[in-house]
């Protein structure tokens, strides 16, 4: 009973301030609100007993991804200025957007989740083989995706290092 009411407070305060995080007018408060989804993320984990994820998500998202975050907000833009409003239009695709994708996404977990389930039931995972499935090159192996993020991440820097010099 006490893990749902965890798992009830931790989904409400993702849910807040994500939507904080995208409605605020301010960037630094945004970026300071994303910082609260994924340390609330991160206490899912915690939840859930994925000791490691708690820890990765700590350490490099709520602390590294966030840092790059600030720093190129503050090389890019003045903190302390309001963002400009958008017009009525782009609000109204941008919602509409959203919900298209929330249904999209409704529809694959309906459809899915009796399937994986399943998949999941006839399993006995050790750490070994999701280390093996994790880093692996194989079909349905995840290196490729693992290193095109950090490739993402080093363009970052780098682009943040080239800003940072022209100013």
């Amino acid at each position: 009973m006490a893990q749902q009411i965890i798992f009830f407070i931790l989904a409400v305060v993702i849910a807040v301030f994500s939507v904080m995080a995208v409605t605020s007018k301010h960037i630094i408060r945004s970026a300071t609100y994303l910082l609260f989804v994924l340390l609330g993320t991160a206490g899912l984990y915690l939840l859930l007993g994925y000791n490691y994820l708690f820890a990765v998500q700590i350490a490099v998202y709520a602390g590294g991804v966030m840092v790059l975050f600030i720093f190129a907000i503050l090389l890019t833009n003045k903190p302390g200025e309001d963002l400009r409003k958008e017009l009525a239009v782009r609000r109204y695709a941008a919602g509409l957007t959203a919900l298209v994708g929330l249904a999209f996404c409704g529809h694959i977990i309906y459809y899915n989740v009796k399937r994986v389930s399943s998949l999941v039931a006839q399993s006995d995972l050790t750490p070994q083989q999701l280390g093996h499935t994790m880093m692996g090159t194989d079909k349905y192996q995840y290196l490729l995706p693992f290193e095109t993020i950090s490739i993402l991440l080093l363009a970052c820097i780098v682009g943040a290092i080239m800003i940072a010099r022209k100013r």
